[in-house]
């Protein structure tokens, strides 16, 4: 089994991969790092999860240039979290090299602080477009001589939108520059840019198809709307995930369960983009920490987050595509560990679920819960002739979660549902002793 040197990285940084308990290359790197380091261009497909970062990470810095005060590598992301976590696994990596600084560069950050740093030495920018091109266009940010360019996420990114920032930006860089394209797919529009821009990239996929990780348990449960609040509340008390994302469609949907969820007395923050950047980025800290357990998100978290020990996840309001599903389900079952994913489903509902199982060519659990059967019906019946209908039953007389009593993780011991939390707990102290 081949190990980084055997790839070309170096001791030195082998021996740092080493420190934090990474001692045996993905598939993604294995593939990726001999090629980008031959200096051509890669067009890497691999779901997240799977050590992309890494397999472009490795090869810049080690043919990085120490002594030059340009900037050598620019790394494009579509997300603000995506850019911070990416910056501090770099930062990990050159703390025992000299002269070798990386920055973030994303919006509701201070500009001011940002053109600070630019001054100084910074060999390797990590950014997301809009802020990007607001540098250029400051004139606060050369990318004349960039020798690498990273689109990272290059779907998502030009799923959002920012096709046009991307271009604009690649137009700053040399043409001589060596690009890596990594994404989860590879639509027409990526192809498109790809052919636009890259000199004949060697295309590498480590998987065929995009879809779960095999160690993701899913199921998917039927409910209605107004149900889905009780039903959530019955999932987190009986399984007490160590660590679980619950993922809703819009901003307020998110501030509107967090509420109701705190006032369960369950330890939970939320994170959507009406947030400042700090509150952002305290939120994920925190959560990172296990200082809350469940974090209430829009999609804007589905991408990039890579939080380790996350047990659970939990669609509240189903995804819209197959892809989406992919990648917020993708937060669990990360490093081989196992993870569960809940996914809520009303009957108009039931083509997308449809859908989505149809494309990943998968079968998904399906239950309802005790007693809803007939509220699922009523309500049918109800949609067919628009009288709304008031939800019966003892599902609002459920005893909340005592805040008072201690974290949900400290009651999980006895309860064989909770065998996630135990080993993702494990795994966490582990991997810090290492560190």
């Amino acid at each position: 089994m081949p190990d980084f040197i055997s790839l070309g990285i170096s001791k030195e940084l082998t021996e740092t991969l080493r420190s934090f308990g990474i001692a045996t290359p993905t598939p993604i790197q294995k593939q990726s790092i001999p090629v980008v380091m031959k200096g051509k261009d890669v067009i890497a497909q691999a779901q997240t999860g799977t050590g992309k970062t890494f397999a472009f990470i490795l090869p810049i810095l080690e043919k990085l240039d120490a002594n030059a005060l340009h900037v050598q590598a620019l790394i494009v992301t579509p997300t603000r979290e995506l850019a911070l976590q990416i910056t501090d696994e770099i930062n990990k990596m050159i703390q025992d090299i000299e002269n070798v600084n990386v920055l973030a560069v994303y919006g509701g950050q201070d500009v001011e602080k940002q053109l600070k740093k630019l001054e100084k030495n910074v060999q390797i920018v990590v950014g997301t477009p809009g802020r990007l091109l607001d540098h250029i266009r400051r004139g606060t940010l050369d990318l004349s001589r960039v020798h690498f360019l990273v689109l990272d996420e290059a779907d998502q990114m030009l799923h959002i939108g920012f096709l046009g920032e991307v271009e604009d930006i690649i137009k700053e860089t040399p043409k001589s520059r060596q690009t890596m394209l990594f994404s989860a797919t590879i639509p027409d529009e990526v192809r498109n840019l790809a052919k636009k821009h890259m000199r004949e990239p060697e295309y590498i996929q480590v998987e065929k198809r995009q879809g779960p990780a095999a160690n993701v348990k899913q199921i998917a449960i039927h409910t209605i709307d107004r149900a889905k609040q009780a039903t959530l509340i019955q999932l987190v008390e009986t399984h007490r995930p160590f660590l679980a994302v619950i993922f809703c469609r819009t901003k307020r949907r998110v501030s509107k369960l967090f509420g109701i969820l705190k006032a369960h007395g369950f330890s939970c923050d939320e994170l959507h983009g009406d947030l400042s950047q700090a509150k952002r980025e305290q939120v994920m800290k925190r959560f990172r920490d296990a200082e809350i357990q469940l974090l209430i998100a829009t999609d804007v978290a589905a991408r990039g987050l890579d939080v380790e020990g996350v047990t659970h996840v939990f669609n509240y309001d189903i995804p819209q595509d197959a892809e989406s599903y992919v990648h917020r389900i993708g937060r669990t079952g990360r490093a081989g560990m196992k993870g569960l994913a809940i996914t809520f489903y009303s009957s108009a509902d039931r083509p997308t679920l449809d859908m989505i199982e149809k494309e990943l060519n998968i079968r998904i659990q399906k239950q309802v819960p005790d007693g809803a059967t007939e509220q699922i019906k009523k309500s049918d019946r109800d949609s067919k002739h628009d009288k709304p209908k008031q939800i019966k039953g003892n599902q609002q007389k459920r005893k909340p979660l005592n805040s008072k009593a201690g974290p949900l993780k400290g009651k999980r011991k006895n309860s064989e549902k909770t065998s996630w939390g135990s080993s993702a707990k494990s795994s966490r102290k582990n991997r810090s002793g290492k560190k």
